[in-house]
């Protein structure tokens, strides 16, 4: 190749802002579609902290997508700004809880994010014990701030509730004289309350809300206000409703409704294309889905996967007319003893040692921990007594075919 070709695209014939499609970019008030209600109860929530007063606390639920985190964060940052014109000194902090999953991690960021320059206060990222980083945010909410909002999103990844304990306590126990904590709590899992501390579930959950899924109309409104991360012209008519009402149909997900959208661009522009087609969409769907998923299990055991993969195989032989469908209920579920049979064999089939009945179940709770597999309690009766059953929450086929391309 000599000098003169051109080995990058210098002009992208397709996106023009490509941002606007990512997950996280977090978009200006009229980019948010379909939840105005919500906001409007969250902002009521936590409207005391504009005076210098506490802010309720509040647990968010949801399925993923349904734009729980993306109206904390909008409400929380419009909180600080409208509490400035007040004259009170108002900050949140956000904490991703299946990345900080300790206390420790938790804290160490809440504490980070509060802080600046002028309280010569050191955060490290790690070196000092819990309690250390306890007494430095403190110091720093009590110095610095009137009023301080900390989301806690996918709250229950959390390993315990001990820092839901100190800041839902920490002005009642003396150790925030200065500063109103309010705390906002997101959880994709609506029974999340019910294995709380008492002691917490008492001063956590002031005010809870329920964010339900986007229906088609909501998410075409949604990727409509998005579009103009395309080039004018590229977008065919049928494109976005198309998308929407594959994402309804199937989840009503934000998230993944945009990541469709993205990848079917991104199918356009790798095949040359001068435009973005609706049979594209499809293909971006069984893509968005694989990525997804090959994220989920990325860094997984060999044997966390052959359990999975027996779930799988037992899911594509008794599916009716070949037909999938993620919505809980519709597919059956299948007993732990069954899938340990089918592990077993595929154990024997890739030369491997098989676990314990018991470290499978242990294995299969950790799938439904990550929301690819629910578990449901069924009782048998006196002859039977009670038993779980599995279900897989993914397409099998494509959970079929990214455990096939996983590599150990």
């Amino acid at each position: 190749m000599s000098e003169s070709d051109d080995l990058f695209i210098r002009e992208d014939p397709i996106f023009v802002n490509k941002e606007l499609l990512e997950i996280s970019h977090l978009p200006d008030e009229g980019r948010i579609v379909g939840r105005d209600e919500e906001i409007g109860q969250l902002a009521n929530a936590v409207n005391p902290a504009i005076f210098g007063q506490s802010p309720s606390n509040v647990l968010i639920y949801g399925k993923t997508g349904t734009g729980k985190s993306l109206c904390a964060k909008y409400v929380s940052r419009r909180l600080v700004d409208t509490a400035e014109e007040e004259g009170v000194s108002a900050v949140f902090a956000y904490v991703d809880c299946a990345q900080d999953t300790t206390e420790t991690q938790a804290v160490q960021t809440i504490a980070s994010s509060v802080n600046t320059d002028e309280t010569e206060i050191y955060i490290p990222d790690k070196g000092i014990s819990t309690a250390t980083y306890y007494k430095r945010l403190w110091r720093i909410l009590n110095k610095e701030y009137d009023v301080a909002l900390i989301i806690l999103d996918e709250i229950d990844k959390l390993e315990d509730d001990a820092i839901l304990m100190q800041l839902s306590r920490a002005g009642e126990a003396g150790k925030v004289t200065d500063c109103k904590i309010g705390v906002i709590g997101i959880s994709n899992k609506i029974k999340y309350k019910d294995r709380m501390d008492e002691r917490v579930k008492s001063s956590l959950c002031e005010r809870e809300f329920v964010f339900p899924p986007y229906n088609a109309s909501q998410l075409n409104n949604i990727m409509s206000a998005r579009n103009d991360a395309f080039r004018d012209g590229v977008l065919e008519d049928a494109v976005i409703p198309r998308a929407a009402a594959l994402a309804a149909r199937e989840h009503g997900d934000a998230r993944k409704a945009i990541d469709i959208l993205r990848y079917a661009g991104e199918i356009a522009q790798a095949e040359g294309a001068a435009t973005v087609r609706e049979e594209f969409v499809v293909q971006a769907r069984e893509r968005a889905e694989v990525d997804r998923f090959r994220e989920l299990i990325r860094g997984s055991t060999p044997h966390s996967r052959y359990v999975l993969q027996a779930l799988t195989v037992l899911s594509l032989e008794h599916r009716p007319d070949g037909a999938y469908s993620n919505t809980s209920g519709e597919n059956d579920g299948f007993r732990t003893t069954r899938i340990y049979d089918i592990y077993e064999q595929i154990c024997r089939q890739e030369g491997a040692d098989t676990l314990s009945l018991r470290r499978v179940r242990d294995l299969l709770k950790e799938h439904a921990f990550l929301d690819i597999l629910e578990q449901s309690r069924h009782s048998g009766g006196s002859a039977e007594g009670s038993y779980t059953e599995h279900t897989l929450l993914e397409d099998p086929e494509v959970v079929r075919d990214v455990l096939a391309d996983t590599v150990e």
